[in-house]
């Protein structure tokens, strides 16, 4: 099947019920989305689907064809997203695995709300756990790139 991620089309031969995580990851070398739970609950596997965020762990990967995937290469290779910036400049990460899922959540947010309150942020980031408990400074992040 034909998948377009990140802007590319990229051919994959394989079973269209493998969850779209581990086509990134497993067929196409594509690390960034992170493993988590694998059920759907803690965000870490974030990806964008016609710009809407999704959990690519419950993804089938057949129901994918002719969508726009976005991970967090696709959304600043070289970290020039003001999303990325701001990371860097509240101090977010700690372990950071779980990071680039938070990222893309963030990002669907400011796609759909470019100047959210704090409860915008709270309710949109709620479904994205964070082992390290940034949460203050993933807010903070927000709100920095809100402002970019």
């Amino acid at each position: 099947m034909k998948l377009e991620i990140n802007g590319q089309v990229r051919e994959v031969d394989v079973d269209p019920d493998m969850p779209l995580l581990w086509v990134l990851r497993d067929t196409l070398a594509m690390t960034g989305t992170k493993y988590g739970c694998g059920i759907a609950q803690c965000g870490a596997c974030m990806v964008h689907v016609d710009g809407v965020a999704t959990r690519a762990c419950a993804t089938p990967v057949g129901t994918l064809e002719g969508a726009r995937i976005t991970t967090i290469e696709g959304l600043g290779a070289q970290g020039q997203h003001p999303l990325q910036k701001a990371w860097i400049e509240a101090q977010v990460p700690q372990c950071g695995f779980c990071q680039s899922g938070q990222i893309m959540q963030a990002a669907a947010l400011l796609q759909d709300k470019p100047k959210p309150s704090d409860a915008d942020i709270d309710a949109a980031m709620a479904g994205n756990l964070c082992r390290c408990g940034t949460y203050q400074r993933i807010r903070d992040a927000i709100r920095r790139a809100a402002g970019a």
